[in-house]
């Protein structure tokens, strides 16, 4: 059954990823299984509320820049916390490539988030994340902006361009960066979320705080597996092209504190810190955590943008 905390560094193994050498737990369910992981043997670990959503969700074999794979990436155990926050439009857009176009809340103001996740139970084992991201406008669409944000503020759909997405393990970093053309590079990152608190903290270079968090979790509400399915699109250039990548996430406990008071949010020295720096956060309007949540990661695919 795979630990919930990193493994030790002998009890590793190196695995190719399109050329690339990363190491994994041994006898993880990436050692064991390399994708194809037996939802049976996921079921019993007791950390698994159920499988079902997963069994719903047949995987396809593809070919990625990190060589054969399948697609989507099952993540069994999640949680997860997001602060939204107001920030000035001209700054937002300093920060997006011209294709894409933020989404706006009022004419010069549009919405940008930290967020972090702790992935407890997943295809590629454990590992922890964290990011800067920009609420965009889904990149087909003109005008159509206020269902759009009334969506994203639900939590039912969000469109996003990611500034920064630091994660703690190598396969993550490799596969994130090389297979979806996120931002990803490894650092020493804390993640824990439970019923009663949120704290994260993200390394810098040298050891010190790039951003870190810490705050009451807001009170928590049960869903059935999958009555409540929220999707994210965040758009990445690979090569030249744009792709979008779609996650879905099966919330299974979660809650939400609007203009949150308790809550400390420490901006240090740092690739994150720089990122949210730049885009001159005004006010938290939200705080979502989910403590318990699935997810299935697709792999990016080609799209089409808006010229602007």
């Amino acid at each position: 059954m795979p630990s919930s905390q990193p493994q030790p560094q002998h009890d590793t193994v190196k695995v190719d990823l399109g050329g690339r050498s990363v190491t994994v737990p041994k006898g993880g369910l990436y050692d064991r299984y390399r994708m194809e992981t037996d939802l049976d043997e996921v079921a019993r670990d007791p950390r698994v509320s159920g499988v079902d959503f997963f069994r719903r969700l047949p995987k396809t074999r593809v070919d990625s820049p990190i060589g054969p794979t399948l697609t989507p990436n099952f993540y069994y155990r999640i949680s997860t916390a997001r602060l939204t926050m107001l920030a000035p439009t001209r700054a937002i857009r300093s920060r997006l490539p011209r294709e894409l176009a933020p989404l706006e809340v009022a004419p010069g103001l549009g919405l940008v988030s930290a967020m972090f996740f702790r992935y407890d139970v997943c295809d590629i084992d454990f590992y922890t994340e964290a990011a800067v991201g920009i609420a965009v406008k889904p990149a087909r669409h003109g005008k159509l902006g206020f269902f759009d944000l009334v969506s994203a503020l639900k939590n039912e759909h969000l469109d996003s361009y990611v500034l920064s997405l630091p994660v703690s393990t190598d396969i993550a970093q490799v596969r994130g960066h090389d297979g979806y053309g996120f931002p990803k590079w490894v650092t020493g990152l804390d993640v824990d979320i439970d019923a009663h608190r949120t704290t994260a903290r993200v390394a810098n270079d040298t050891g010190g705080v790039d951003l870190a968090l810490s705050a009451s979790t807001p009170a928590q509400n049960s869903f059935p597996s999958g009555r409540r399915v929220s999707s994210l699109t965040s758009y990445t250039a690979i090569d030249g092209a744009w792709h979008s990548t779609l996650s879905q996430t099966n919330v299974l406990s979660a809650g939400t504190a609007l203009l949150p008071r308790d809550l400390q949010l420490t901006v240090g020295q740092g690739r994150m810190a720089d990122d949210l720096r730049s885009l001159r956060p005004k006010r938290t309007i939200q705080f979502d955590v989910v403590t318990e949540g699935q997810l299935a990661l697709h792999m990016p695919v080609p799209t089409s943008v808006r010229t602007r």
